[in-house]
């Protein structure tokens, strides 16, 4: 498995990461726990061992099922998580409703408030079984706190032990430029951004942005949630509770179209390099200048021993030219033919 180091920090992460979303339940239909540990369990031994959560996801379920499934190797493990969306805080701007893993209605809410920043940590620490944090990421923005507050409380943290690293999420440059002028000394070890073949705006400002600065970034839905992998064909029906339902791009006509187009861009470089559609498609994210490493989520064993395969496979620049130009009319971000569509018909994401 290849590796980099996030930024100008000491924390050194593989190319392909475990994202830990799919296993907290919610939003995909449920999850299976028993495979989910041995996932994680897997994952490790593939040597994908930095894995990325966040208390939202399963609504603390995600964090829960790491700390059973890892403990006793503390030692082995990169644990990223994330603060500012609560479920169980009346505070704070709402940011959506849903239904959490019992299917009870639920209100998550932006809360970058400092002692809502404490709390999260001691609680992600407490679910994960462990005394301090590899690194503590905001997962979003919260407009009715100043940004120096809530850094402020994860520097306090870092001073007293309980977090290593300092990340952000969903960053405009202006408030990346922000976050490292408060950080001061403190190094802004990375921000995680929606990144896809699919979904290449923060290619404009974003990575140029991290190059400069020498800030890693964190590829999340680098599969575009399973569209990516040329196995969603249009008959494979998702759980009535998969939220993907609600979503025109994975409507069974968009997934037709765009699984003939990756047999036709991918298909061939995955034959010659005796590797699924997926890893070529994970192997090209990686490839991009800038990027430190994708977040790749996985329900069971088999898909992680998949996903890791393709943090060990190199493209050359030509197959990584071909995937990414290959590619870009099906873009949804309103930087390729298909997302302009979209967005003109008032169903882009």
């Amino acid at each position: 498995m290849q590796r980099r180091k996030l930024g100008r920090t000491n924390l050194e992460v593989p190319v392909v990461c475990f994202g830990a979303w799919a296993i907290g339940g919610w939003y995909w239909g449920g999850s299976d726990d028993r495979a989910a540990v041995d996932a994680l369990r897997a994952a490790l031994d593939a040597g994908m061992n930095a894995f990325d959560t966040a208390p939202v996801y399963g609504f603390g379920h995600s964090e829960r099922v790491i700390g059973d499934a890892l403990r006793g190797s503390r030692e082995r493990v990169v644990l990223m998580t994330k603060v500012g969306l609560r479920w169980d805080d009346p505070r704070g701007p709402v940011f959506f409703e849903s239904l959490d893993n019992h299917n009870r209605p639920v209100t998550v809410r932006r809360n970058l408030r400092p002692d809502s920043v404490r709390f999260e940590v001691e609680q992600s620490a407490k679910r994960m079984g462990v005394d301090v944090l590899d690194l503590v990421q905001i997962h979003w923005p919260d407009p009715e706190t100043p940004l120096a507050e809530t850094l402020g409380a994860l520097i306090e943290l870092r001073k007293a032990g309980r977090l290593r690293e300092i990340g952000v999420s969903n960053f405009t440059p202006a408030l990346l430029d922000e976050a490292q002028r408060i950080l001061g000394s403190v190094p802004l070890a990375c921000t995680q951004e929606r990144y896809s073949a699919l979904s290449r705006g923060i290619e404009r400002d974003v990575l140029p942005w991290a190059r400069e600065h020498h800030v890693g970034t964190l590829a999340y839905s680098p599969i575009e949630q399973g569209l990516l992998t040329g196995k969603l064909v249009p008959e494979r029906k998702l759980a009535d509770t998969d939220q993907r339902l609600a979503k025109a791009k994975f409507s069974a006509e968009n997934r037709a179209r765009l699984n003939a187009r990756l047999e036709a861009v991918v298909g061939p470089i995955a034959k010659a390099r005796g590797a699924t559609i997926a890893q070529v498609v994970i192997a090209a994210t990686v490839a991009q200048p800038g990027l430190t490493c994708a977040l790749v989520g996985a329900r069971n064993a088999a898909q992680v021993r998949d996903n890791a395969k393709a943090g060990e496979l190199a493209l050359d620049a030509a197959e990584v030219a071909a995937v990414w130009n290959g590619l870009a009319h099906f873009a949804f971000d309103g930087t390729g033919i298909v997302g302009r569509v979209l967005k003109k018909l008032g169903l882009s994401r």
